[in-house]
């Protein structure tokens, strides 16, 4: 989900409480000996975390829960497809199209790469969160997501639900609002790290493992992506050095030349919401540390569920995987519209990539494969 930066009345001295309680919660979950008994508490907290990912009763009013904008069948991305999914507040839209959530986990807390100068890592398309305990609690506090007022009120809505003794059974009596908050987060994050959300069952993934075949068509595109199409220069067919896993992303940030989306609902909103009105530029990650020269970069996404994942780039400002793949191919010698902030975008590795018709089509054959749960 989407969040306004400075829009958001966050509590922050509890927020603080909860990335520090729930980093060293992360931590121990990954590195502490696992055990039958922790198999155990683990799918309890996964199972938890999913109630709780598709629960309707913790928005403000009633009716809203994470997979509104982060559905299953997208990818977990915006089940219809929306520049801007709606809140509960259906008249209030924020600023940014919602990205897929599958994958999301393997990132890491955001730093800065000397050697290549950009930086990798954090969530949200900004990466202004460290972690995913700390960006679980952003959606439910803001005014055009689920609208929560604080805090409180997000613990009286969990305490409430008919499976609250859950919270008790796997971490046992809480003592305060922050402690509660810290289960929620931890419950939402063991499911977002799980099977259920990074699969890697794609026809991709069976043909890396020799179990299915590619057409002439995505072998092509196969051969495309890692040359003259230059996909693998930011998403990497090679494994991850953390996981291991294929991810189809570096993690870093790019500005790439995406014009403003006008048909963006956020720039009709009232001051309240977006005060710069038509005016408004979205700035990405350069907002977050500060630095101009990042302005406009937003975080490399995985290609995992590209197809299904529509629309796309960080204002929802193409439709289709074809439209995508022609920008990336022809900005720089088509008239493709201006970009929101000319100076810094990459003009090195896309913009005149010199293919042709059919190796577009072959492009987008190949990335049709990186859907999760193919079937022959």
């Amino acid at each position: 989900m989407t969040t306004i930066m400075y829009k958001m009345k966050f509590h922050y001295a509890a927020l603080l409480c909860i990335i520090l309680i729930s980093t060293l919660s992360s931590c121990s979950d990954q590195y502490t000996e696992i055990t039958d008994e922790k198999l155990i508490l683990k799918d309890s907290k996964i199972t938890l975390g999913e109630k709780l990912f598709f629960e309707t009763k913790l928005s403000n009013p009633e009716g809203q829960s994470c997979a509104n904008c982060h559905a299953p069948q997208t990818g977990f991305s915006d089940p219809n497809h929306q520049i801007v999914s709606n809140g509960i507040n259906g008249n209030l839209f924020s600023n940014r199209n919602a990205p897929s959530l599958s994958y999301n986990v393997f990132s890491p807390e955001r730093y800065y790469n000397l050697v290549d100068q950009t930086f990798i890592g954090g969530l949200f398309i900004d990466g202004r969160s460290q972690n995913l305990e700390t960006q679980a609690i952003n959606p439910l506090l803001n005014p055009v997501e689920m609208n929560n007022l604080n805090i409180n009120m997000i613990v009286q809505k969990i305490k409430s639900l008919s499976y609250y003794s859950d919270f008790i059974k796997i971490y046992g009596t809480n003592t305060s609002d922050t402690e509660l908050l810290n289960q929620f987060t931890n419950a939402i994050s063991n499911f977002e790290k799980s099977t259920k959300v990074n699969s890697f069952t794609s026809k991709f993934d069976y043909f890396s493992k020799q179990l299915v075949s590619f057409s002439n068509d995505e072998l092509a595109g196969l051969a495309l992506y890692k040359g003259k199409a230059n996909c693998a220069a930011c998403h990497p067919l090679d494994p991850d050095e953390n996981s291991g896993k294929v991810l189809l992303t570096d993690f870093s940030y790019d500005n790439i030349g995406v014009p403003k989306n006008l048909n963006n609902p956020f720039y009709s909103m009232p001051a309240s919401i977006n005060p710069d009105g038509a005016n408004y530029i979205d700035y990405g990650i350069g907002a977050i540390v500060n630095m101009p020269e990042h302005n406009g970069k937003f975080k490399v996404p995985t290609l995992r569920n590209i197809a299904i994942s529509a629309p796309y780039f960080h204002n929802g400002f193409y439709n289709t995987l074809s439209q995508v793949i022609h920008f990336y191919n022809k900005r720089k010698v088509e008239n493709l519209g201006q970009p929101e902030i000319p100076e810094t975008v990459n003009t090195q590795e896309l913009g005149d990539l010199k293919m042709t018709i059919q190796e577009e089509q072959q492009l987008e054959k190949f990335l049709l494969t990186l859907t999760d749960h193919y079937r022959q």
